[in-house]
């Protein structure tokens, strides 16, 4: 696990506090959530995705195929390069709800972005007693609803799942999401399509910020 500067271990601490009190905000709409948002979230939309990316047979992650028929958890636990996510998944209690009918949208860490992080904030994550938190920051990366890269703008803000917001960038083509104020992620496989939502890679936990 690679050394990071003393300000990321504070935000990370900072953000675990208050993570777990994001479920009871009310979830605002936005003019910019409701124009991207996909209200026809359904098995023939997705399918629809599918298509309209060229890629019917799946897109490749750690090669292996992730396929519409499968939901979000299954196909995540075929890729190796997501195992600490899938992991942590199981430990917060949120397999069944990911496994649901949805849809979501999941940004997902690799292995290497959790490498990333302090290993005094993974200890606190994966500590029992704060499964409460964890979930907090594993819902940080939830958005309800359905949302391919096409559909995300340069300058979008969309709440999670988590009710704290996310901020996207999109650059050159590329597509960054953060919490507004620290280096975002940059998605790395775009439009993994699952039956029950899409999963888009990304190479940095991204944590709500503190208040």
């Amino acid at each position: 696990m690679q050394k990071l500067l003393f300000p990321l271990a504070t935000a990370v601490t900072l953000s675990l506090g208050l993570a777990g009190c994001g479920s009871d905000k009310t979830t605002e709409t936005t003019t910019t959530e409701t124009r991207t948002a996909n209200p026809a979230d359904s098995i023939a939309a997705v399918a629809g995705d599918s298509a309209r990316m060229a890629k019917p047979g799946g897109v490749m992650v750690d090669g292996v195929a992730m396929t519409a028929d499968k939901d979000i958890v299954a196909n995540a636990m075929a890729a190796k390069s997501v195992s600490t996510l899938v992991s942590l998944v199981k430990q917060a209690g949120l397999v069944e709800t990911l496994k649901g009918s949805g849809p979501f949208t999941v940004f997902a860490p690799t292995n290497s972005a959790f490498d990333k992080l302090p290993k005094a904030a993974v200890a606190a994550l994966t500590d029992p007693a704060n499964a409460a938190k964890l979930k907090g920051v594993l819902t940080y990366h939830v958005i309800p609803g359905r949302l391919v890269a096409a559909d995300i703008k340069d300058g979008q803000e969309i709440t999670t799942v988590n009710g704290e917001k996310l901020h996207f960038t999109v650059k050159d083509g590329k597509v960054m999401v953060g919490n507004g104020k620290d280096a975002p992620a940059t998605v790395q496989i775009a439009d993994v399509i699952s039956k029950n939502g899409v999963t888009h890679v990304i190479d940095t936990v991204v944590l709500p910020l503190a208040k």
